[in-house]
């Protein structure tokens, strides 16, 4: 079963800015929206879709047709609620496991999901496979900074106040136990340079990397301001090449 599948876990996601607003209640869309690509007639590909926001944000840019993917019921179920459109298609489907149509999408997307990923090689060989040449493979995951230490969690003194963002066993690179809405989550840390390389390595080039900083308009959220001391995610935009 999914994360999100569980029923705590999915209530406590669903009050987020992001699942309340949609992108203009995620603190990097106004950054990650610089790197997504014409959409104009392309078939679009979304690997972990969620609440299906980037897929109806593809269609307002003129996308064809777009395929949201996503390992949740539950997800796919507020998708098909708040973003529906007959030129979307969500289907449930574990994104390491499903069979990839060789040179068909102009555009992977994906937001958040890379930091859950296992194998993060081989998924990229099926992301590039799966583009048509010179098609564009655009995501964003938790910044490794922000994994390496594995509880994701600020040092505090005795009053609560965060003092500093804890950074260790950077280059031990794999499983990491931490705390997400109050619920146990695995995720996958792995250093910037793996990031990078394995994307250069399976025939990428890579045409942008963004650390973001949140939106200005955001700064007097509650917390948001601590996010100015270390970044939280990273955005990266590659193309695909013949090698």
């Amino acid at each position: 079963m999914s994360q999100y599948d569980k029923e705590i876990f999915f209530e406590e996601y669903s009050k987020m800015s992001r699942s309340v607003d949609g992108l203009k209640g995620a603190g990097e869309w106004h950054a990650f929206q610089k790197l997504m690509p014409d959409f104009q007639d392309k078939k679009v590909l979304d690997l972990g879709c969620g609440y299906g926001w980037h897929c109806a944000y593809a269609i307002r840019q003129g996308a064809s047709e777009v395929l949201g993917i996503d390992a949740s019921e539950k997800m796919l179920e507020e998708a098909r609620k708040r973003n529906p459109h007959e030129s979307i298609a969500y289907v449930c489907a574990d994104i390491e496991k499903m069979d990839y149509s060789a040179d068909t999408y102009d555009v992977v997307l994906s937001s958040l999901v890379m930091h859950y990923v296992l194998d993060y090689a081989s998924l990229v060989k099926k992301i590039h496979a799966s583009l048509k040449e010179g098609g564009i493979f655009v995501f964003s995951l938790e910044h490794p900074i922000f994994t390496a230490q594995g509880k994701e969690e600020w040092i505090c003194d005795e009053n609560g106040k965060n003092l500093y963002w804890p950074v260790d066993h950077y280059f031990s690179e794999g499983e990491r136990n931490s705390i997400f809405l109050g619920c146990k989550v695995k995720k996958v840390h792995r250093t910037l340079t793996t990031l990078l390389m394995t994307l250069l390595q399976n025939g990428f080039v890579i045409e942008g990397v963004v650390e973001p900083e949140p939106d200005p308009s955001m700064l007097d959220w509650p917390g948001m301001k601590d996010e100015l001391r270390r970044p939280m995610m990273l955005l990266i935009r590659a193309r695909k090449v013949t090698k």
